[in-house]
């Protein structure tokens, strides 16, 4: 019951995952609206109108937009000053859906048609070399985008957890791996190596495998 109440109030965010609402990303937000341990009214890029429509799935009344949150305006478009990008790549691990290109110590760039707007790579960038431009003058909230909008913002942003995830384990699989050729190692060389300072080698690489070991198997840490 909650969860397919949860499906409905994700499916009229606008999925720009800037978590001002408070939450990590739209679904997040969808979830506590759910649960009821949030407003409906914590959605800059939605809106009033985006408001109305969370009022109607959740059966809430409509509330004032919390400017605490900020405030409802044109849609904006991140906007790199070539000259001034040193190519840090911090902007491009902040944006939600990927859509900054670039590479270490290369110039970035943001592919228009995909930035959401969502502003996490402003504060981002070290050299404040992003700037947002309002590209909808005139239209804000759900006016100033669309649902098909929204259906890619969602589907890229899944694609980024799972990119996101996927380099975790394996830059996880490469530390476990260089970690037992070091305690492999460890065990060739004892007979060199004082007791006391091997085992504490010892214990603190096992520490790192078993550290990774649990992000990689959450169920099993405990075991």
């Amino acid at each position: 019951m909650i969860l397919s109440l949860v499906d409905a109030l994700d499916a009229v965010l606008p999925q720009t995952q800037c978590t001002r609402c408070g939450y990590p990303d739209c679904r997040s937000y969808a979830a506590a609206i759910a649960g009821g341990e949030a407003d409906i009214n914590r959605c800059p890029p939605g809106g009033a109108e985006g408001i109305q429509r969370l009022s109607a799935v959740a059966g809430r009344p409509v509330l004032p937009l919390d400017l605490d949150r900020g405030a409802e305006g044109p849609r904006g478009l991140a906007v790199i000053d070539e000259a001034w990008c040193i190519g840090c790549t911090l902007c491009i691990k902040a944006c939600p859906v990927d859509c900054i290109v670039g590479a270490s110590k290369v110039m970035h760039t943001v592919v228009d048609a995909q930035c959401t707007g969502c502003e996490l790579c402003v504060p981002a960038c070290p050299v404040d070399c992003i700037a947002m431009v309002p590209v909808t003058p005139g239209r804000s909230g759900w006016q100033a985008w669309s649902e098909s909008l929204a259906v890619e913002a969602r589907d890229r942003y899944a694609f980024h957890q799972l990119r996101v995830q996927r380099e975790q384990q394996e830059n996880d699989e490469r530390l476990a791996a260089k970690a037992q050729s070091k305690l492999e190692n460890l065990d060739e060389h004892s007979h060199h190596t004082d007791p006391d300072i091997l085992e504490r080698k010892r214990q603190v690489i096992e520490a790192a495998l078993a550290r990774a070991k649990a992000r990689r198997d959450p169920e099993s840490a405990g075991k």
